[in-house]
């Protein structure tokens, strides 16, 4: 018998035990799948549609890790096709064909060919444009993933051929399930003694951010090299965990008090124009596994909120951050994260509009609705005009101050003020601009 070398391939069962985790755990049933129930729980449009048989192309847009490729097998499973998965990156124009002939080959035989389109928003015009003669005549199925929105990145004429579905990131209880499956799982570390908290696992899980195979490759490569006792148990320390997330804050809770303390400590900061603790509150959050978009809104919120018109660039600066954040998402975005909390903390401040929009609110709560006044309604009809809907409406462009003495406020409002202009910034020259409208109304003609 001829012996194997180090150099010669290994068998089929040894080739598996190789696979990174995620590969090994990959659910092969709807059973089995962790998360987006909102699609494919008893009940909903795509189990529907499985269940029935009735699958036809469609794209899955989200995030990197929730499920994308693993769903579209279990429909080619579930559908009896042949599965087909196709890379941007490595398949031409010639190679889209090629497979395109030979699924038409295969449906005169009666045999369905499922298509698989990773990162389908990498394809060029021309190579998209391959797929919709054969999509239209049903000769495959295809199922395109995309982490982009669809309507951008997808030829229009075929994605109005394709259902869309949105992937939503997985929970922090889908990947603490997840992970519990991967430990107990003889495809997982079930024949192996581990030695893990459920700390480290929740750790993992907000580490993760809905990424599950983020989750799983992390909890393989604490389990991996972890600490090995005399009996062959494998204890994961924290030490190990913290290089694994390359993050210290381990027990940063997104969801609980310290939560809403840092968040709380970030926008006190910037409110006192204190722009390194705001820096340091915002990495921590970030450290501890934070979404950015979550702080990218709290900085929108503040921009109007602390700021408003005393600096009106704060609230455009805030929102295109939100959308870099959106674009790049971590770690890149963490540099325009800092960007706008420093503009922010050292921005001139004025809690005006934000007051002014409590007062109102307040009276609209507390107060009868009072009818809008004759002299501001709409009278698009003859009717309207009889029942005196506009009557006394002045048109200030037709002044020479360009302002009326005319009352916008109902009758037993007339008189309030609600926005009262602070005189930091840009909003001391809208604090005179307004005086000075006021005191000219006040004057009589």
């Amino acid at each position: 018998m001829e012996q194997m070398s180090m150099f010669d391939a290994p068998d089929e069962s040894r080739r598996e035990d190789l696979s990174p985790l995620a590969s090994r755990l990959r659910p092969d049933t709807l059973e089995d799948y962790c998360g987006q129930q909102h699609l494919i729980g008893k009940g909903h449009i795509l189990r529907q549609l499985i269940d029935r048989g009735q699958v036809s192309s469609m794209i899955f847009w989200g995030p990197p890790g929730v499920g994308k490729t693993t769903l579209a097998r279990i429909i080619a499973k579930t559908a009896r096709a042949e599965f087909v998965e196709f890379s941007a990156v490595t398949s031409g124009i010639k190679e889209v064909k090629e497979v395109m002939q030979r699924a038409e080959n295969n449906r005169m035989l009666g045999q369905k060919t499922l298509l698989f389109a990773d990162e389908i928003h990498r394809f060029n015009k021309a190579q998209q444009d391959a797929f919709l003669p054969y999509v239209e005549k049903g000769s495959i199925i295809l199922i395109g993933a995309t982490t982009e929105n669809p309507s951008f990145e997808i030829n229009s004429a075929l994605l109005s051929r394709c259902k869309v579905f949105i992937l939503k990131p997985l929970t922090e209880s889908d990947l603490l399930r997840l992970l519990h499956h991967a430990l107990t799982s003889s495809k997982g570390f079930g024949d192996m003694l581990v030695d893990v908290t459920e700390d480290q696992l929740s750790a993992i899980a907000r580490f993760a951010n809905g990424d599950a195979r983020t989750a799983l490759n992390t909890l393989e490569v604490c389990v991996l090299n972890g600490r090995l006792d005399e009996n062959g148990g494998v204890h994961v320390e924290d030490a190990t965990l913290a290089d694994a997330m390359n993050r210290r804050s381990l027990l940063y809770d997104r969801n609980g008090e310290e939560h809403y303390n840092m968040i709380s400590a970030l926008h006190k900061s910037m409110r006192n124009s204190d722009p390194d603790a705001a820096v340091y509150w915002c990495m921590r959050m970030l450290d501890g596994g934070e979404d950015p978009l979550y702080i990218a809104r709290r900085l929108v919120r503040f921009a109007s909120e602390d700021i408003g018109m005393a600096d009106s660039n704060a609230l455009p600066l805030a929102i295109s951050v939100f959308e870099a954040c959106h674009k790049l998402g971590m770690p890149e975005c963490d540099v325009h994260l800092t960007h706008c909390v420093v503009y922010l903390s050292m921005a001139p401040k004025s809690n005006a509009c934000y007051m002014a929009c409590e007062h109102a609110k307040s009276d609209i709560r507390n107060r009868p609705a009072d009818p809008v006044p004759l002299q501001i309604r709409n009278a698009p009809t003859q009717l309207m005009k009889d029942l005196e809907y506009g009557k006394g409406y002045e048109y200030a462009h037709d002044t020479k101050e360009k302002l009326t003495r005319m009352v916008c406020l109902p009758d037993a409002l007339a008189g309030t003020r609600y926005y009262l202009p602070g005189d930091q910034g840009q909003e001391k020259e809208v604090q005179d601009r307004l005086t000075e409208i006021l005191e000219w109304k006040s004057r009589k003609n």
